[in-house]
């Protein structure tokens, strides 16, 4: 007979929710700082996938098992916190986000992420004029689709000029357009006589003058272009802005990001308030961080430059350089804007990108590329298999984001080289748009996560925020699991959703891949960093389209809470008040997420039945993904007058 290990012994143990506590040897005899017990833990652990309760030493967990194994061992400063029954999962990891550059202008900028009508929207927007003194300007910087408004349509320019005659307005919707108020037309000095710059639009009405609207065409220099022209936050201001931008990631239970640079972000000058705020051990966020070059023509010199003046993973924990991109060379730059027609990349591409790649691949420096169209990606696997040859890339965590429409081919070479797909929810935000232009048929598969998956490439998933899509994970969450946009188009047969656990494996463990950080986080595991979120509700029971509502009460990151709320607001320290004093963060806040009433009328509204039941009211769904036996007339509704099982 063969005996069985302690890992056998304790993942049968855990299938019964019985895990003994698993204990780091180093913190054994060492009385944890913190415990967390008596919640739904999700640890994506499969030795130890539902513990009791989870202590944590020195910034790492030290016991995840059985409370009644992990509670004794608390000492008189330990803190004991009660989780009331709540789901807890590993802190959240977003692959791709701008959160360095977002976060300087985070203060200035009205968020309509979430806003669930365009009246709304608007009544934010007049309100916020009202306090905004000049020469400032009102910004709605992206992350919003006009598909998520019950109207189902934009502002128009006459609407905008109604509730600001005077102060300078400046919308931006994913990076397809901007629209202007005359205020901000005359701030950026755009007249009859303005060019239309390279790949962008002025529209202009019968006698040439700009009407307001921007369009990219197809790429967003234009918009980019534009929106710099406005005022700027002085520096202590840019430090406020950014905390209140990682406390609002913390609400939503991120506590890991990939920056992907961008646009107008140089290095090392506009990382100085990130670095300042790690400096005072004031982020509330673990930042892998990847540089983007960014003037065309002087890519090799950027990445010459870089390589010898900074090392791959220099930093800590907090903060870490992570490679290069996601912009290796503008040749190679193949905008998503599914209102235009794909863009060819020009004959230069391969040549430009493979002496970049040469120098990342000699300095070993791990590389993202931008590419949306498999046209693009066919092409920069081309330079990748030649540098291959004469500079093996086994070993480099490189790999490509979003890919939506990435083929099987390209998927297999992919994984023949060793390298990763990062993909974003940016087709919940467009996916409108690209069944339009394309057909229904051709975005069943935009990308296809699940033959992604089944083919073992390294993939996980994030947002692409702050402009052509939100920084909500649930969003992401949402789209990989029913496979709808914002706007409800059901754009996936089953066979590209995940389950999700799946899916939140692709926000966790799957992400540690790409900033090289494997067995470190991700997982709530003894030894590994202790980021976690406690959630309002159950992710793993609420409907499928309420998953894009959900949030956090109480985010941890390193063993420290970074955000409460309600029961845990008194475990996390104030932030000091948005500046300037006329934020809209100070009204309005960030991402909008309705409150539980809010979400009942929506259940209501959505559903078919002629009467809510007297115990769930009409979330049905709820009712039947529960533990008690909703679907049996005979078992439950004669006992407590539940009436979901007639739905």
């Amino acid at each position: 007979m063969t005996t069985p290990t302690r890992r056998q012994i304790n993942a049968a143990l855990a299938a019964l929710g019985l895990a003994a506590a698993s204990r780091s040897p180093a913190m054994t005899g060492t009385a944890p700082d913190l415990i967390l017990t008596n919640g739904k833990f999700t640890t994506l652990d499969r030795a130890n996938p539902a513990p009791q309760a989870v202590a944590i030493t020195e910034g790492v967990f030290s016991a995840v098992g059985d409370a009644a194994a992990i509670l004794p061992t608390r000492g008189a400063a330990t803190q004991v916190i009660d989780c009331g029954g709540r789901r807890v999962i590993p802190g959240l990891c977003d692959n791709h986000i701008h959160v360095i550059r977002g976060g300087l202008n985070y203060n200035m900028e009205l968020r309509w992420d979430g806003v669930p009508s365009l009246a709304d929207a608007m009544a934010m927007l007049k309100a916020q004029v009202a306090v905004t003194p000049p020469p400032q300007w009102v910004r709605v910087v992206g992350g919003f689709t006009e598909h998520q408004f019950a109207e189902k349509r934009l502002p128009t320019l006459a609407e905008l000029n109604a509730v600001a005659p005077e102060t300078p307005v400046f919308i931006l919707h994913l990076y397809d357009r901007a629209l202007l108020n005359g205020a901000a037309l005359r701030a950026v000095g755009y007249t009859k006589d303005t060019p239309n710059p390279p790949g962008g639009e002025i529209m202009r009405d019968a006698a040439g003058n700009p009407t307001g609207l921007l369009l990219a065409n197809p790429n967003a220099g234009i918009l980019y272009s534009t929106l710099a022209k406005g005022p700027k936050l002085p520096i202590d201001y840019q430090l406020n802005s950014t905390r209140h931008f990682m406390r609002d990631l913390n609400r939503l239970g991120v506590t890991s990001v990939i920056d992907a640079g961008g646009g107008f972000q140089n290095y090392p000058d506009d990382y100085e308030v990130i670095q300042k705020l790690h400096d005072a051990g004031q982020l509330t966020l673990r930042i892998a961080y990847n540089l983007f070059t960014q003037k065309a023509k002087a890519e090799k010199d950027d990445f010459l430059r870089w390589t010898a003046s900074a090392r791959y993973q220099q930093g800590d924990d907090y903060f870490r350089l992570n490679g290069a991109g996601e912009m290796l060379v503008f040749s190679a730059a193949d905008f998503e804007d599914f209102r235009v027609e794909r863009p060819d990349m020009g004959p230069e591409m391969e040549g430009e990108l493979e002496a970049v790649v040469r120098i990342l691949a000699q300095n070993r420096w791990p590389w993202r590329l931008h590419a949306t169209y498999d046209e693009t990606i066919t092409r920069a696997l081309d330079v990748f298999e030649k540098v291959d040859r004469e500079i093996p890339l086994e070993g480099l965590h490189w790999f490509f984001d979003h890919a939506e429409t990435i083929s099987e081919r390209s998927i297999d070479r992919i994984a023949a080289l060793g390298g990763g797909i990062a993909v974003q929810h940016r087709m919940a935000y467009q996916g409108e748009y690209f069944v339009e232009r394309y057909g229904a048929a051709a975005a069943e598969a935009t990308p296809p996560v699940r033959r992604i998956l089944d083919s073992g490439v390294k993939v996980s998933a994030g947002t692409d925020a702050t402009r052509v899509a939100s920084y909500d994970p649930w969003v992401s969450l949402s789209w990989l699991v029913t496979g709808k946009t914002l706007g409800g188009l059901g754009l996936y047969p089953q066979r590209n959703l995940l389950d999700r656990e799946a899916a939140l494996r692709m926000w966790t463990e799957n992400t540690t891949w790409f900033s090289n950080e494997a067995g470190r986080k991700g997982n709530i595991k003894v030894g590994q960093l202790a980021d976690l979120a406690v959630l309002d509700r159950d992710y793993f029971s609420v409907p499928g389209d309420e998953i894009r509502y959900l949030q956090s009460v109480l985010t941890i990151v390193g063993g420290k809470p970074v955000y409460g709320v309600g029961d845990y607001r008194d475990l996390t320290p104030p932030l000091p008040p948005a500046m300037p004093d006329w934020s809209p963060v100070t009204a309005f806040g960030g991402y909008h997420k309705p409150d539980g009433a809010a979400l009942a009328t929506a259940a209501a509204a959505s559903c078919g039945c002629a009467s809510g039941c007297a115990v769930h009211g009409h979330d049905h769904a709820r009712a039947w993904a529960g533990a008690v036996p909703a679907s049996d007339a005979r078992r439950f509704w004669g006992a407590l007058g539940c009436a979901c099982w007639a739905v």
